[in-house]
């Protein structure tokens, strides 16, 4: 009998140490997700602004070259007329030295009269010249201006073009992916420069569980198949519970261990059955703190799989500027 107390003794205190151990094993990786998020958070930030930082190079390129274009365009017609008057101008001082040289032998007075004219007219031409040739150096000189700007707007509006394109056939791929999952709580969007893949919560787990159901995994295997070739994204696989509180002795003993374990449980799938970076990947929980509609619990129990695209092209063309 006391052998039998003495062996069940033994076994609560070994349960108790392996509870401890998996506890700290716990907070551990809590720990480095939250410290992981952060950082990915951060980078997420520093895209956006980049992105913004980018947009706003294009708007303010294109109102200097519609403002060239302004300048250009009465700089041209300023350059025509100073032509016609200059045109003009020359026929009156030929004019001129015709009447003076009818004149000259006639008499001293009007000859006299007639060589100032001809001075001052001389003086006019000259003015006009060098006015002239100013205008066709800062005419050729923005249009010089125009043409670069009009360049850098392309060149900006190809890169953003590109990166949507590039964005629009990863969703088409992603979605592609996930034909067969249409009507089980799936759904897959782009906004704010990311694909979002949204899974109910439903489609993945049992209520309360950290295991993946095995119609949730195969959805799983098929997004990691498609982005397992795409080597230059942040993903970020976000857990997300509803405001049902969970409490319990046992782990996951809330909803926020509920939401990271889920996350966690989710990305061990990807790598496991893929080729996807693991340095690129975090694993995160939300808890209930973002719902997606307060009035219906079952979407907000979800997981979340956030994909970035790699913008260090874009930030290399905003540092060069």
């Amino acid at each position: 009998m006391k052998k039998s107390v003495l062996f069940f003794i033994l076994l609560a205190l070994a349960s108790a140490c392996v509870s401890s151990k998996k506890f700290k094993a716990l907070e551990a990786q809590q720990k480095i997700c939250a410290e992981e998020l952060e950082k990915m958070k951060q980078s997420n930030q520093d895209y956006e602004a980049k992105v913004k930082e980018l947009q706003s190079s294009v708007d303010v390129l294109k109102k200097e070259a519609s403002t060239l274009k302004s300048d250009t365009t009465k700089l041209g017609t300023t350059l025509r007329t100073l032509s016609r008057e200059l045109s003009k101008s020359m026929k009156e001082l030929d004019e001129l030295a015709k009447t003076f040289e009818k004149y000259k032998s006639t008499g001293a007075k009007e000859a006299s009269v007639l060589q100032k004219q001809l001075e001052q007219k001389n003086i006019e031409l000259q003015k006009k010249s060098e006015e002239l040739v100013s205008l066709e150096a800062e005419l050729k000189t923005k249009q010089k201006l125009l043409e670069e700007r009009e360049q850098r707007v392309n060149e900006l509006e190809e890169l953003l073009k590109r990166q949507e394109d590039a964005l629009k056939a990863l969703k088409k791929k992603v979605t592609d992916a996930l034909i067969g999952f249409e009507n089980q709580g799936l759904k897959v969007e782009q906004k704010n420069g990311k694909i979002y893949v949204s899974m109910e919560a439903k489609l993945l787990f049992k209520s309360g569980s950290i295991v993946v159901e095995a119609e949730g995994k195969s959805a799983l295997l098929q997004i990691g198949k498609a982005l397992e070739s795409e080597s230059d994204l942040e993903i970020v696989v976000e857990g997300h519970t509803d405001t049902d509180k969970l409490s319990s002795a046992v782990i996951p003993r809330n909803n926020w261990e509920l939401s990271v374990l889920r996350a966690t449980s989710v990305v061990e799938i990807l790598l496991a059955n893929s080729k996807m970076n693991p340095t690129r990947i975090v694993a995160a929980g939300r808890s209930e703190f973002q719902p997606v509609d307060p009035a219906d619990k079952a979407k907000n129990r979800r997981i979340e799989i956030i994909i970035s695209p790699d913008l260090d092209e874009l930030f290399d063309i905003i540092s060069n500027d």
